[in-house]
């Protein structure tokens, strides 16, 4: 029995991405098109760019509630600079390299708060995120009075829109930024630096580990994949809607995580994991929606497999142990 669940823990996520993947082929009209194809890859693109950086940060007993407050500052600013509204900027490339610079220093800022506060106050994760979880989208909704910001930049729009041999811009940049995050946590000094902290962060600091900085950068890189994921939502529905930009998205990105196999107890993190979790993420909400399901059970749906996987973790951790 504990062989049989333990091998599950190792496969299971492809087992059930393959489960779903079949059932749709069989039960879902219109599964098998380029269009849904199309539909569920752009749909699942942000919350895979959510959780890379929630990777990071959970890899570090971390957590980061205030990613989808980030997406919303993120993809308001730029659409303010596109719109002339923020920086009066006459050319328009320009103005594309601004609207897309800016956001990501500034939400990257955003994410060192987080860190800083972590760091520096010695608060726990959930509380210092909890800030800008409430802060950050009353600032995007401060920002624009209200209003959902509509613009037409179709250059700009290509980010999202343009597509590479049938195969979505955005699906480039996203596979591109998830490379670079498995260089970077399996490659290099860094990495092994963020899953020392994480497993033992006492032991950590004793070694001489810049723990503090380890953090910052963590809570930094979750900014950064904030802001690259306001950017593509912007780019793909021409218009920037603060209120609603990014909701609920730090639930979809901690459920890809932790599916994937990230321990939320830190030291353990993996980035694969995290695509084939999003990927769940994204087919079981498509599945039940496809088939007449109410939005509301797909909560329920998503909130199971977290404790599904919670409880899998726990009685793998119980049994090494």
């Amino acid at each position: 029995m504990n062989n049989l669940i333990g091998n599950f823990g190792k496969h299971g996520i492809l087992l059930a991405l393959l489960i779903l993947i079949i059932f749709n082929l069989f039960y879902t009209p219109y599964f098998a098109t380029l269009q849904a194809l199309s539909i569920n890859l752009t749909q699942v693109t942000p919350i895979i760019l959510v959780g890379l950086g929630m990777t990071f940060v959970i890899a570090t007993k971390g957590i980061d509630l205030s990613v989808g407050s980030l997406m919303s500052i993120a993809g308001t600013l730029s659409a303010m600079i596109l719109l002339k509204d923020l920086f009066p900027i006459d050319d328009l490339y320009l103005r594309i390299t601004v609207a897309i610079i800016f956001p990501i220093i500034i939400t990257i800022g955003f994410g060192c708060f987080n860190g800083w506060l972590i760091n520096q106050f010695g608060i726990q994760p959930i509380i210092a995120t909890l800030i800008l979880f409430i802060a950050g989208r009353g600032i995007a909704q401060v920002l624009t009075d209200g209003d959902v910001q509509f613009f037409e930049v179709p250059e700009f729009q290509t980010i999202a829109l343009s597509r590479i041999l049938i195969v979505p811009f955005q699906i480039y940049y996203m596979a591109f930024i998830a490379v670079f995050s498995i260089y970077i946590l399996n490659k290099t000094l860094l990495g092994r630096q963020i899953l020392t902290v994480g497993g033992n962060e006492k032991a950590a600091q004793l070694s001489g580990i810049p723990v503090k900085r380890v953090k910052l950068f963590v809570y930094g890189f979750s900014g950064f994949c904030c802001a690259i994921a306001g950017l593509n939502s912007i780019a793909m529905n021409s218009a920037a809607d603060a209120m609603w930009m990014g909701y609920l998205i730090e639930l979809d990105a901690i459920a890809a995580v932790v599916i994937g196999g990230t321990l939320l107890s830190g030291g353990k993190a993996s980035i694969f994991g995290t695509i084939i979790g999003a990927l769940i993420i994204q087919l079981v909400g498509y599945t039940l929606i496809g088939n007449g399901v109410p939005d509301a059970a797909v909560l329920v749906c998503k909130g199971i497999l977290i404790i599904l996987s919670v409880w899998l973790q726990n009685f793998k951790s119980t049994n090494e142990n």
